[in-house]
């Protein structure tokens, strides 16, 4: 079994989760709920994945996420 780090975000405007996995091209969904957005995940994962079998060889890896602060 492979772990995956996504990369959630809440949108007001539709009140939407929204969630997307850097480096795997098309990993992106949505969900009212985080548990609808999991689910949602999870598939997206399983389809890009059965299309892209070698994509966990090119995968980067996931490092961190930085907070920068600027003016304005």
């Amino acid at each position: 079994m492979k772990v995956f780090t996504a990369y959630i975000e809440y949108d007001p405007d539709t009140r939407l989760y929204v969630g997307i996995v850097p480096g795997i091209p098309g990993a992106h969904t949505q969900g009212a709920t985080l548990d609808e957005l999991q689910r949602n995940l999870k598939e997206v994962l399983e389809l890009c994945l059965e299309e892209q079998e070698d994509i966990l060889e090119i995968m980067p890896q996931f490092v961190g996420i930085q907070q920068i602060e600027v003016a304005g």
